[in-house]
């Protein structure tokens, strides 16, 4: 069944919307072209009247199995300049563009500020539900407002920064899963801006590179050239990026750590408190970097990284994690979280 604004079509395949690239089907899937008409389609009995999954590229999620009821797509495409202000311009772009072509538009067309944020898969639409985040920049710093349609109120809503509650990997859409449809996001992007070059190698990449004065084109180009070094790419590799989330800690439980395990990574938190250690440090101190079993794995080059070699099932890579993250925490005594959402299992 298709209009001019979107289709929908029954018992889908999934395979190619999860960049793990894990087999599962959908008993209808639903792809939105035109967000006007996002209401209409919600409306359809068939859609109303069964749970609703949203999906943006699949970068972020592991299907652990089959999805009942609708899986809902957002194909909208387009990037607008809203506002152009002396040292700032103001940017909407809809839920279905790629993240790393806004990324790029925003560089070409002279803003900062999401170079840090440089080839992370996934969509604009999908960006602030984890409030994805790389190299010490985290993208609810530069939204200004979402776009959203509010199944609980049945409306349209525009909230502000305050109102989307942004986090450490979090915030209101992560909260409320059921709640809110994203559908633009609207990012007030500076003309300069203060470029952050002392995580996970930048400098040392730009110094490699022979660039003294960087801009932040070239602070751009040095994280994709790390990313395509330590993370497998998800078309030849299936994968979702970094499966862990880097635990945050009490300082006084850092501190206990650091004696045992000196080498252990430790950075900044938001609170003063607290800080935030490496998991994918612990992961390969336990031994798991490489690991493989059938086709599920570790990625050889990143410890944070959970591979899909060929025909791993979601149910298969979930127990690896499982085992990773028991064993992190029998010698750590840390827990460590999955960083995507988890469909068709709880953690």
């Amino acid at each position: 069944m298709a209009t001019s604004g979107w289709t929908l079509t029954e018992n889908a395949s999934l395979l190619a919307l999860n960049t793990f690239h894990v087999q599962a089907q959908a008993a209808q899937l639903l792809e939105i072209q035109d967000s006007a008409t996002l209401p209409d389609a919600l409306a359809l009995p068939s859609v109303a009247e069964g749970p609703l999954l949203v999906l943006g590229s699949g970068s972020n999620v592991l299907l652990a199995g089959d999805v009942q009821g609708t899986v809902l797509v957002f194909a909208n495409q387009g990037i607008d300049i809203l506002e152009h202000r002396a040292d700032y311009t103001v940017v909407r772009a809809a839920a279905g563009v790629n993240w790393h072509k806004l990324v790029l538009w925003s560089l070409q067309h002279g803003l900062s500020g999401l170079e840090n944020l440089a080839l992370i898969p996934g969509t604009v639409g999908a960006s602030p539900i984890q409030n994805i985040g790389a190299y010490g920049v985290q993208v609810g710093e530069f939204i200004q407002t979402v776009e959203a349609w509010d199944r609980d109120a049945g409306q349209w809503v525009r909230l502000d920064t305050e109102q989307c509650a942004f986090g450490y990997r979090d915030s209101v859409f992560k909260q409320q899963p059921e709640r809110y449809l994203i559908t633009a996001v609207e990012l007030r992007l500076p003309l300069l801006h203060a470029l952050r070059m002392d995580y996970a190698g930048i400098a040392e990449e730009l110094q490699a590179q022979g660039i003294d004065t960087p801009s932040a084109v070239d602070v751009a180009n040095a994280v994709i050239a790390i990313r395509r070094r330590k993370l497998p790419d998800p078309d030849v590799l299936g994968n979702a990026g970094s499966f862990f989330k880097n635990p945050i800690l009490g300082v006084d439980q850092v501190e206990v750590l650091l004696q045992s395990f000196p080498e252990l990574p430790v950075y900044p938190a938001e609170r003063e408190d607290q800080r935030k250690v490496s998991a994918a440090w612990m992961i390969e101190h336990c031994g798991w970097k490489g690991f493989r079993e059938g086709d599920a794995g570790v990625a050889p080059s990143h410890a944070l990284v959970l591979v899909n070699h060929g025909n791993a099932s979601g149910a298969e890579l979930l127990a690896l994690a499982r085992r990773i993250s028991a064993s992190v925490l029998e010698t750590f005594s840390v827990a460590i979280e999955p960083e995507p959402r988890l469909i068709g299992a709880q953690w």
